[in-house]
């Protein structure tokens, strides 16, 4: 057996034991990392140090702890409660009002933060209680404010876009102008889903609010709906780039929360750096110890070896497409959406590239593939925020997500079918 053979099923198996075994993910990536070196005959712990750091010593990289923290001062400061209650004004009087408020406000939200945790915990803490005190089914709310969520990482600023565009050397730019149309299909989708699941069921109906109400909710959630002009505007005419852009937002954040709306006090902050400064120190030690993985699988050839097994799908890449959206639906019920990025992209760009696959495009259908397993047990990170924060079984959140999920599964292979739909308004926004 061949060196490479053997350091493909040292990382497949090594990733496979340690995960049954519980270890940290970022540790898992490390030793299996370290693993193939022994195997390969590249054992040398000055290297894996390098690796390491090189994981991190990234600028594109600076952009997640600022989206982060630009998430953190959303919901510290209000801007996040502001969103909702502009949408409630708008459309809470129809019948199943609370759920077209929750996709509205969690599309808005999704052009802010880019983080699917962050805009989870906001929309199920504020909407969650009030939908299970009109009376709407528990579960199906429960379902759409999990699906809602994971928007955020499809819309721009994408977090997962960042992580993918330094894994794989692809514009994050791009990636960021891809999301738009998809990100806008899903909350479609989730609307006529919503609407199809509710059937018949009996709603209360309030009435619809005066103009005046209507027109004061949305003046005070101009501050937050400005941001992702900024954010967008500036990147699209070249005034800063994507890295400058999370700069900005959290900096913008600030400002609102402190001097606009008055609402999060100086004590407050440091609890707000303290959680943004954890959740970044997750994400990039990730970061690091998939570095090392990566620079093994790059010695190993594991793309070529990859590449010679889908060799007959290279001259059809629809169906390449396919076949690989297919293992990434496996891949995203055992692994949440970060460690796939750093796992697997590096991997299976090239075999994409290869079969004439465009990589801003792949890289879209890639994240978001890797997004809805954030709703598929059983990791589900999403599904457990709402959980938790809605203090239900999870078995319950999980049957409510189901026709969510099911309508997110179709407008994936219908990118798949028709990539047209994303490359076209690439090309345009370009």
């Amino acid at each position: 057996m061949s060196s490479e053979a053997l350091a493909f099923i040292v990382f497949c198996g090594g990733m496979l034991v340690l995960m049954g075994i519980g270890m940290n993910m970022a540790l898992a990536l490390v030793l299996t990392g370290a693993g193939m070196a022994w195997v390969l005959g590249f054992w040398d712990t000055q290297l894996l140090a390098q690796n390491l750091v090189a994981g991190v010593d990234s600028f594109p990289l600076l952009a997640v702890p600022f989206f982060i923290l630009a998430g953190e001062l959303m919901n510290a400061g209000g801007i996040s409660r502001r969103i909702i209650d502009m949408a409630q004004a708008w459309v809470g009087h129809i019948r199943g009002g609370l759920g077209y408020v929750a996709i509205g406000a969690a599309v808005l939200m999704a052009s802010m933060s880019g983080s699917a945790l962050a805009d989870t915990a906001a929309l199920a803490t504020i909407l969650l209680p009030m939908m299970r005190r009109e009376g709407y089914p528990l579960k199906t709310s429960a379902g759409l404010l999990a699906s809602g969520g994971i928007i955020a990482p499809i819309i721009p600023p994408s977090m997962p876009f960042v992580i993918y565009g330094v894994t794989t050397n692809t514009s994050i730019s791009a990636l960021f102008l891809s999301g738009i149309v998809p990100g806008l299909l899903m909350g479609i989708g989730l609307i006529i889903t919503w609407r199809l699941v509710l059937g018949r069921t009996v709603l209360p109906q309030g009435a619809a609010k005066p103009m005046r109400e209507r027109l004061i909710a949305t003046a005070k959630a101009f501050w937050a709906m400005l941001m992702p002009v900024i954010i967008i505007g500036g990147m699209k005419s070249g005034i800063f780039t994507p890295t400058e852009a999370a700069v900005v937002a959290a900096v913008y954040a600030l400002f609102v929360a402190f001097f606009v709306h008055r609402e999060m006090k100086l004590a407050e902050l440091e609890g707000v750096l303290v959680r943004a400064a954890r959740t970044t120190a997750i994400v990039m030690f990730l970061c690091a110890g998939a570095q090392v993985a990566s620079y093994m699988i790059t010695l190993a050839d594991l793309p070529g070896v990859l590449t010679g097994w889908l060799g007959p799908l290279i001259e059809q890449p629809r169906t390449l497409m396919l076949v690989m959206m297919i293992v990434l639906v496996l891949i995203g019920t055992a692994l949440d959406l970060t460690p796939t990025i750093l796992i697997f992209a590096p991997v299976m760009l090239p075999i994409a590239v290869k079969a004439g696959i465009d990589p801003v495009y792949f890289g879209l259908m890639f994240v978001l593939n890797g997004t809805i397993g954030l709703i598929t047990p059983p990791v589900g990170t999403v599904l457990n925020v709402v959980a938790g924060v809605g203090r239900m079984p999870l078995s319950e959140v999980i049957r409510g997500v189901n026709p969510f999920l099911l309508t997110y599964t179709l407008i994936l292979f219908i990118f798949v079918a028709f990539p047209q739909i994303v490359i076209a308004p690439i090309a345009w926004m370009r």
